[in-house]
């Protein structure tokens, strides 16, 4: 186990699944990668028979080296009798029991911001995703965890930790503002979205017969001076231009792996998102009816046209497993989206500041030479429908859609210099660029 396994490791994302890793220097010691990406170190072992699993933290917040130590020791724990579980119920019992303690003796007054928010995260938990979940832990965590990560050789505070030792009564809108004014001048997209979940903590709060003489009648988070320090996010503008094309498509068809260049391609092609390109299978391609399904995070599935170059490039690529852009050493059989060979690619091209999401932005932006139906491209790229006529009465079929698409494909080739025999057998891919 290394820290590029870990990074390397994934699942696939279409069902509720989950895919592990497993050390080889601490016995027992797993990594653990669920369908939506979160991936975290856990302890498996065998109890009476039976495997027993006890996570033992983010792998955002573990070292590899703590998580083997923590790993050992549970080991240990386990060689003596004693189930690791155990102290992780009594804990949580216990404080269930401090808690509810607290609240029978009328002594409100001393539950912390942190007392109260571990509750609220448990009582919302069954609601919100494992993602949100540990996203929500994340920001509260107590940090100081060894880590050859950062500089600091250890890992920093969540950004509401110094919120959470505070009472909850004495958390105002002073408070408030000054830990936003704080965070804004370092960290302010972060600020941004702990700010946002506090102001639903502190909501929630208020709700609660328990916890609503703690705080005050208007959330002390919802303050104008808190919001203005934060600002608003900036609007991304990066796009490749028309005239970009050429040194594009040339940096990226020199990449080294041709996986990863047709998987660069295939996304500016497409317009679709980063996640959705890479979780491609063979069988989600249909060479008859000239169709490429796209797992959507909106709609669940949309068909958009398999187009001419697209399909050829596609072709080419090896069949090693399931997926279309497949890696030989990954531990999930993919590649992961190719934030680096990007970067290193527009540097040789001389573009400035592309983000992989630049390329779905990209597409969308060189329709408008085209005057492509802003309908016909909003479906292609898996947006919502956004006007009444598009939401109930424009059904658009595959072959209607692929005289847009193919269109647009043309162009845009066109425009970066490379040629291709559109007839060509698939996988007999001649493209030169000029």
């Amino acid at each position: 186990m290394t820290a590029g396994a870990i990074e390397r490791l994934t699942c696939r994302t279409d069902t509720k699944a989950q895919a592990f890793l497993r050390d080889t220097k601490a016995p027992g010691l797993r990594v653990r990668v669920t369908n939506t990406g979160v991936k975290a170190f856990v302890f498996e072992a065998k109890l009476n028979r039976q495997t027993i699993r006890r996570t033992i933290g983010d792998v955002r917040a573990w070292s590899l080296d703590a998580a083997r130590t923590e790993a050992n020791r549970l080991r240990v724990m386990l060689d003596s009798g004693t189930d690791p579980r155990e102290p992780e119920r009594q804990q949580a019992a216990e404080k269930q029991i401090q808690a509810a303690d607290v609240l029978e003796s009328g002594r409100q007054a001393t539950l912390t911001v942190g007392d109260v928010w571990a509750l609220y995260l448990a009582a919302r938990k069954p609601d919100w995703g494992e993602r949100h979940y540990s996203e929500h832990l994340l920001l509260v965590k107590a940090g100081g965890v060894a880590s050859n990560r950062v500089a600091s050789g250890k890992t920093a505070p969540g950004i509401l930790h110094q919120l959470m030792v505070m009472p909850l009564r004495d958390l105002d809108n002073a408070t408030v503002e000054a830990w936003a004014a704080r965070e804004a001048q370092t960290r302010p997209s972060a600020a941004r979205l702990a700010w946002r979940c506090l102001k639903a903590f502190l909501g929630w709060c208020a709700e609660q017969a328990e916890y609503a003489e703690l705080v005050s009648e208007r959330n002390p988070a919802k303050t104008k001076k808190a919001r203005e320090s934060l600002g608003k996010p900036g609007v991304k503008q990066d796009a490749l231009l028309k005239e970009q094309l050429p040194a594009w498509f040339s940096a990226v068809r020199q990449q080294q792996n041709p996986v990863i260049a047709a998987y660069l391609q295939t996304l500016l092609l497409t317009g679709a998102r980063a996640g959705e390109v890479l979780g491609l299978r063979w069988d989600d391609m249909n060479t008859k009816w000239r169709g490429l399904t796209i797992r959507d995070k909106v709609e669940g599935t949309r068909v958009i046209p398999l187009t001419p170059y697209v399909s050829q490039l596609l072709a080419t690529l090896p069949k090693r497993n399931e997926w279309v852009f497949s890696s030989a050493v990954a531990a999930g059989g993919t590649i992961v989206i190719a934030r680096n060979p990007h970067n290193d690619a527009c540097k040789v091209a001389g573009i400035d500041d592309l983000t992989i999401h630049g390329l779905r932005r990209s597409f969308k932006s060189l329709t408008e030479w085209l005057e492509i139906p802003a309908g016909v491209v909003a479906q292609i790229m898996g947006h919502k429908p956004s006007a009444t006529a598009e939401k109930h009465y424009t059904v658009r079929p595959l072959d209607l859609l692929r005289v847009h698409h193919e269109k647009i494909e043309a162009w845009i080739l066109q425009e970066a210099g490379v040629t291709f025999d559109p007839k060509a057998e698939p996988g007999k891919l001649r493209a030169v660029v000029g």
